[in-house]
């Protein structure tokens, strides 16, 4: 039943990834087990299918939406039984900035791949970002800008954290259309990524 549900995922099977969740509940399968042997699973595959350029985004997105389908019935489950996230994530679109498929696209395959998301939506202030960290104390603070008049609030907020007291306690990691390598290193942040792929592998070496 997991080898199916995984296989649901990766064809982008939302009811039917949900249901065979639900099945594999009812019939007794841990909850932490369909987790990591089914859903991550899907989800790595996925991830590595992008990165070779055999899987593109619109596939990749449906596949992240059968895998939150599944999720949201496993979540209370993995409450219940005390599993422990991965690492947690504070996540958000820089002020002035409305776009967010591609952040929603980001938390979802951090999902998948087993990190609890605090996401904080759009157009989100440098003072938002920092006292949300105050409140959910993540491991990771993601930050999302597709537009070079927005990505100039991510050194805000790498200063609001600073002036804070909590950067060192936190990962600063971010992404979108007009953000390079180089731009990250400039403003402080512990890395890039390129895409939902990448991020979800940044998010791992940040926090190992």
């Amino acid at each position: 039943m997991l080898e199916d549900l995984k296989q649901a995922v990766l064809d982008g099977e939302q009811e039917k990834a949900t249901q065979l969740t639900e099945k594999a509940l009812n019939e007794g399968t841990d909850a932490e087990r369909i987790l990591n042997d089914a859903l991550i699973a899907a989800m790595d595959i996925v991830g590595g299918e992008y990165e070779r350029g055999d899987r593109y985004v619109p596939e990749m997105l449906i596949s992240a939406e059968a895998m939150k389908g599944a999720m949201d019935v496993l979540r209370p489950k993995l409450a219940e039984a005390g599993v422990k996230a991965r690492g947690k994530v504070v996540i958000g679109t820089v002020e002035g900035d409305l776009h967010d498929i591609g952040k929603n696209l980001v938390i979802m395959m951090l999902e998948g791949s087993g990190f609890e998301v605090e996401d904080l939506g759009i157009e989100v202030p440098a003072d938002q970002f920092v006292n949300a960290v105050k409140e959910h104390q993540p491991d990771i603070l993601g930050m999302s800008a597709l537009l070079t008049t927005t990505m100039v609030y991510m050194p805000e907020v790498v200063k609001a954290l600073e002036e804070a007291g909590l950067r060192s306690g936190i990962k600063v990691m971010l992404g979108g259309a007009p953000v390079t390598q180089e731009y990250s290193d400039k403003i402080g942040a512990d890395g890039y990524a390129a895409d939902a792929a990448s991020a979800v592998e940044l998010a791992k070496k940040l926090i190992s």
